[in-house]
């Protein structure tokens, strides 16, 4: 595996899956000698929380809530 020209790497979907590194999820490195670690940050509240704060602002639509209302209800 190599790091790309802008520092990048990837996590293979066995460690993904394995430690739940979704995208969105934050991680910190850690230098421990010659080794450098990377660990997921502790989220602070709920999963569900967590969840709503990546999905919030996503389905803009251009239209207000009114008119989103006046569709669904025929």
């Amino acid at each position: 595996m190599k790091i790309t020209s802008k520092g990048q790497v990837t996590i293979p979907v066995t460690i993904r899956q394995r430690f739940g590194l979704l995208p969105g999820t934050e991680v910190t490195f850690e230098a421990r000698g010659v080794v450098v670690v990377i660990r997921k940050v502790r989220e602070s509240g709920s999963r569900g929380a967590n969840v709503v704060a990546q999905l919030k602002g996503k389905a803009t639509s251009g239209i207000c809530t009114d008119e989103i209302l006046a569709l669904t209800r025929g």
